[in-house]
């Protein structure tokens, strides 16, 4: 079953933090459309007010600028609140090398007051962003949950933080948390700009406009890249999961492997180009090899990812096509 059949209480009510980023902004767009009611709460500093500029006109759409480091603003925004989707984050492992301590006040205390906040105000289900970047120097394929090895970035650490949070959450609060380990989503509205943005659009962007990537490293790293309504489901159907699935991180992909240079080679030959790439040093922080035993998120939150890279990447192409 996809999420589009999944059916809440009419009178539901779902906050999506980070709701003007990539996914926030998806999971926004599809929780209106089956029905439901949304909060949307971002400071805008990584998302985009035009992610979610068309909702603004739905009633049953409220838009809230404002950050998750500030208790007072997480408290009235979880106010009547069934379903907290906490996306706000930061993401990236080179920016959080940089910059780790802005890193740990948004996605450590960030996600500590989302989670303070619907513990008071009685929130039902708090499902939050975790990372595949949790398993770090662990060199087991496919990535179990259970078997991490040592974190390899600020970022990654922000993760398994906000994941013991969690753990503790629902052993000492009885707050129903649920981690999802997103694996290298990609699809709409993933932005393409930046020296951040993430490979597939990045490379998109590029070969459209006639430019020469560049790949980090000798391209044989592979990724379990999960496309965005995968992503979609998994938070809603951990919306639906049973209490006794809760305090638990789950790995949501599509639990395939894709070799880099296989990437970028399928991306040319869609958009019509023979173009060689170039290629730079590896990343620091960055983990080598990624896929996702998705077997914990099958039986214990009913995810069954519909989409496959080959079918996700066609749609984000075509997407890419008409937006770029």
């Amino acid at each position: 079953m996809g999420y589009k059949e999944l059916k809440f209480d009419e009178n539901a009510v779902f906050l999506v933090t980070g709701g003007a980023g990539f996914i926030g902004s998806n999971l926004c767009e599809a929780i209106l459309d089956m029905g439901y009611t949304v909060r949307c709460l971002d400071d805008l500093s990584t998302g985009k007010y035009e992610n979610i500029e068309a909702l603004t006109v739905n009633p049953r759409f409220t838009f809230i600028k404002g950050d998750i480091r500030e208790l007072e603003t997480c408290m009235d925004a979880t106010k009547g609140v069934d379903f907290v989707l906490n996306q706000a984050a930061w993401g990236s492992v080179p920016r959080s090398i940089e910059m780790p301590l802005l890193y740990e006040e948004i996605n450590i205390r960030g996600t500590l007051n989302m989670m303070e906040a619907s513990r008071q105000n009685g929130v039902k289900k708090f499902v939050y962003a975790s990372s595949s970047s949790v398993y770090g120097d662990h060199p087991v394929l496919p990535k179990k949950e259970g078997k991490e090895g040592n974190v390899l970035s600020p970022y990654a650490l922000t993760k398994k933080v906000d994941e013991e949070y969690g753990r503790l959450y629902k052993v000492l609060y009885g707050l129903d948390t649920y981690g999802m380990r997103y694996f290298n989503v990609f699809g709409r509205r993933q932005d393409p700009a930046g020296m951040y943005a993430a490979v597939i659009p990045k490379f998109i962007k590029q070969l459209m406009n006639g430019e020469t990537p560049t790949i980090n490293g000798d391209g044989r790293q592979s990724r379990d890249f999960t496309y965005i309504d995968n992503v979609i489901e998994a938070n809603l159907k951990a919306c639906l999961a049973s209490s006794e699935a809760a305090g638990e991180a789950f790995n949501i992909g599509a639990g395939g492997r894709e070799f880099l240079i296989d990437v970028y080679h399928d991306l040319c030959n869609a958009l019509g180009k023979e173009v060689e790439p170039n290629f730079g040093p590896e990343r620091a922080g960055d983990i080598r090899d990624s896929n996702a035993d998705i077997s914990k998120a099958r039986q214990l939150l009913g995810y069954d990812p519909e989409y496959d890279f080959a079918k996700g990447i066609n749609l984000a192409i075509d997407w890419y096509k008409e937006n770029l």
